[in-house]
């Protein structure tokens, strides 16, 4: 039991490297506003810069234009809710974000660097010491960024801000969060305490609701299919 206790602490303590949970988020939007202050990098921008920054449960990515300005893929629910484009272009805060993502409902869009930063340090992306692509020139990263302005199709794992940015950058959509955050579920799944833990949370279900398919199962199947990715 004590391995099983230790093996818990292991996985939710690695989910919390990874920023996959926010423990300010619950403080409320005024919180959030009051954070709202623009953090400038310490060199100075180049137009076609990948920038980024933390924002909410990931690094935030964008690609600056120039003139104070940053294109970014980013959720926002706002578009679903309201045609209201005044509305709509204001400030993207943390709420909205995060039911963007849930809703898959995206936009590549302009801001000024203070909107896309929302309160966090802008950082210019080193990336380019890791990428196996070659870097575009500047002028062309910003073009890729200026044509793909509009809705977009979103996704938390496969289309990000951060596949758009190293698309524009180095014509290859990839993301490091992702991959990550896939290690992360690879080190779960390979884990075969997972299937005692799963065995154990199926066991308790069936003591707590009953023998019925929603809760046998899940008990028998899950295990199995850890078991054998295991």
């Amino acid at each position: 039991m004590l391995q099983l206790l230790t093996f818990l602490v292991q996985k939710i303590s690695l989910l919390f490297k990874f920023k996959l949970l926010e423990s300010s988020w619950s403080d409320g939007e005024d919180r959030d506003r009051e954070r709202y202050a623009q953090r400038c990098p310490t060199t100075p921008l180049r137009r076609g810069d990948m920038l980024e920054v933390p924002r909410t449960v990931f690094t935030h990515y964008g690609i600056y234009l120039g003139d104070n300005k940053v294109a970014h893929l980013i959720p926002d629910i706002l578009p679903v809710l309201t045609n209201d484009k005044k509305l709509i272009g204001s400030v993207i805060t943390n709420k909205r974000l995060i039911l963007g993502c849930i809703y898959r409902c995206a936009t590549v869009r302009v801001d000024t660097l203070e909107d896309f930063a929302y309160g966090s340090k802008i950082l210019v992306s080193s990336m380019d010491k890791m990428m196996k692509n070659r870097t575009l020139s500047n002028e062309e990263v910003a073009k890729r960024a200026e044509k793909l302005i509009g809705a977009f199709p979103y996704s938390l794992l496969w289309n990000n801000c951060e596949h758009f940015a190293t698309y524009c950058r180095y014509g290859s959509a990839v993301s490091r969060q992702t991959e990550q955050f896939c290690q992360c579920l690879k080190s779960i799944i390979r884990d075969q305490r997972s299937v005692i833990v799963t065995v154990l949370l199926g066991i308790i279900s069936i003591v707590n609701f009953g023998m019925a398919p929603s809760t046998t199962l899940p008990t028998i199947f899950i295990p199995c299919t850890l078991w054998m990715a295991g």
